[in-house]
């Protein structure tokens, strides 16, 4: 797991909990703000694996030459 990863699913759960205080407390922005960070996170987490993936991919590339 890489650092945009990590912070994106940090984001998330912030996100997720933000929405869950704003429903207890029927705090329509809160909630908002919440799906936003939430949706920010998965978006970051997402650019984390594809990041990852595509190094893993280099790195295989690079053995294949070498062999």
């Amino acid at each position: 797991m890489n650092r945009d990863e990590r912070e994106g699913k940090t984001e998330n759960v912030k996100g997720r909990v933000k929405e869950a205080t704003g429903a207890l407390l029927d705090d329509e922005e809160l909630q908002k703000e919440g799906a936003e960070q939430r949706e920010r996170g998965e978006l970051q987490e997402d650019y984390g694996k594809l990041r990852r993936k595509a190094g893993e991919a280099l790195e295989e590339l690079g053995e294949k030459i070498k062999d």
